[in-house]
């Protein structure tokens, strides 16, 4: 039996565990997500949160991601901004959103009323909201924009559907099985090189 080539055995050795190290790596991943979506699911169910104090305090906002929450808004006839989304019977068309408070400065100013849902982006070209509005938050994140679905829709449009943590993606496991198929897939096709490798030759015909 011929000796194991030293530099590809190290190369291919090195590759399989970096990808089973990988998959591993998701595997935590998968766990730490599982425990976050659960986070945000039991915050579903906290009653709403009073956002007026919070923005006012000039702190940072503690984790609010899909919580319940109302808020005092001042937008007189500001332009909408028109995306993909869907309503409560979970049609897609187009949800408007529109600041808070335009001109604000800090977490107040990255604030957005999802208005409403309509099935063109042309329904409404600019909206206003006063007085309190109440939602749901989707994923607050430190720096990005704070979005809350509106309970009551901006006329002529309609209630869009709340945002929920089953929006967000959670691959880990899929990605781990990759990782650790993709390792032994390495392996098997280098020892079946190696078998070749290994295998007598039969001596040329004379």
């Amino acid at each position: 039996m011929k000796r194991l080539p030293l530099i590809p055995t190290i190369i291919v050795a090195a590759a399989v565990l970096t990808m089973i190290g990988l998959g591993v790596w998701q595997l935590q991943r998968a766990a730490w997500k599982e425990a976050l979506l659960a986070d945000y699911a039991r915050a579903m169910a906290l009653p709403a949160v009073d956002l007026d104090p919070l923005l006012a305090s000039g702190r940072p906002l503690p984790e609010l991601s899909f919580r319940r929450a109302l808020v005092s808004c001042d937008a007189r006839d500001v332009p909408v901004e028109a995306r993909a989304g869907r309503n409560l019977a979970d049609v897609t068309g187009q949800a408007f959103t529109i600041p808070c408070r335009p001109g604000a400065s800090g977490p107040a100013g990255r604030l957005r009323i999802n208005a409403g849902w309509a099935t063109r982006p042309d329904a409404v070209r600019r909206l206003s909201l006063g007085g309190i509005v109440a939602g749901r938050l989707s994923l607050v994140e430190a720096d990005g924009p704070i979005t809350l679905t509106a309970a009551t829709a901006a006329p002529p449009l309609v209630p869009s559907r709340p945002p929920g943590p089953d929006t967000i993606a959670n691959n880990h496991m899929l990605y781990a099985w990759q990782w650790f198929f993709f390792a032994a897939a390495a392996t098997v096709i280098y020892l079946l090189a190696l078998r070749k490798r290994n295998r007598p030759r039969l001596p040329p015909e004379p």
